[in-house]
């Protein structure tokens, strides 16, 4: 299946000094678009159609220029002569770049990949700046067993804000307080499976999540699937340094390909 991943965005609230890509900000050695990249890798998607925009050059260069010695065990002999690589990343990936505007939202971007999704009844997508544990089969079962259009995460939001509710006419006394993320509130967690009819209903120059689904919501379209193991998000650069902190510290949830099996590939 493939995977269609939007790359185009600045990152602007993320404090990008070297005017990258949001998506090439690294958490460790690799950028976080790599992490996505491999989460799907390690469950059998391995066909990858980036949606470029913004500074498309450093994703194309990064790729160009892959250094497989970056995050892998391998040997150095003949005085360094020669090179021996005792794993692979992305040896047998296939990744098509397609530049889709500098100032194109999501919905455009999408729409400007459909020539490279022919012959596919369903695909996946994600913005390419969160990270998660989930076994993806089990949202991928969950969208086979509905048979809907479209199908993403639903998760709780990693904000340390609290919900409050007031008591109208009684000088606002304050009768529930409890952390956003306690509670039942859900957002949009950015991993989705699409069958191919998404595309009759985006309109030329909309955003994918407000008129599209809607539409799909009205339609009777769209589900969601909740899932409250790890997810996180990198918008700020406090959720940059958080994720960073959890990947030096040798305690990163996402890195699902470092754990025995594989979750249910395909």
């Amino acid at each position: 299946m493939k995977v269609v991943l939007f790359c185009g965005g600045m990152g602007l609230r993320i404090r990008n000094q070297e005017d990258i890509p949001k998506p090439m900000v690294h958490i460790g050695s690799r950028p976080i678009l790599w992490h996505v990249m491999k989460y799907y890798a390690h469950f059998g998607h391995k066909d990858f159609v980036l949606c470029l925009g913004h500074r498309a050059e450093a994703v194309k260069n990064y790729f160009l220029n892959y250094n497989e010695c970056a995050s892998n065990d391998f040997v150095l002999s003949g005085g360094g002569k020669k090179l021996e690589l005792l794993n692979s990343d992305i040896h047998d990936w296939r990744i098509t770049f397609a530049d889709t505007g500098i100032h194109s939202n999501i919905g455009q971007r999408l729409k400007a990949v459909e020539k490279y999704l022919e012959g596919e009844d369903e695909f996946l997508a994600n913005y390419s700046d969160g990270l998660t544990d989930l076994p993806l089969l089990q949202q991928l079962n969950h969208f086979h067993e509905h048979g809907k259009v479209a199908s993403f995460l639903c998760v709780r939001p990693n904000l340390s804000y609290h919900l409050v509710s007031l008591q109208q006419g009684n000088g606002n006394l304050v009768s529930e307080i409890h952390a956003i993320n306690n509670g039942s509130v859900r957002i949009n967690g950015g991993f989705f499976i699409f069958k191919k009819k998404i595309f009759e209903y985006i309109h030329e120059k909309e955003e994918l999540v407000i008129e599209p689904f809607h539409r799909l919501v009205e339609a009777g379209q769209l589900i969601g699937y909740p899932y409250d193991g790890f997810w996180a998000s990198m918008d700020t650069f406090k959720d940059k340094q958080q994720l960073e902190g959890l990947c030096t510290g040798g305690v990163a949830p996402w890195e699902v390909w470092k754990t025995n099996g594989n979750g249910g590939a395909r």
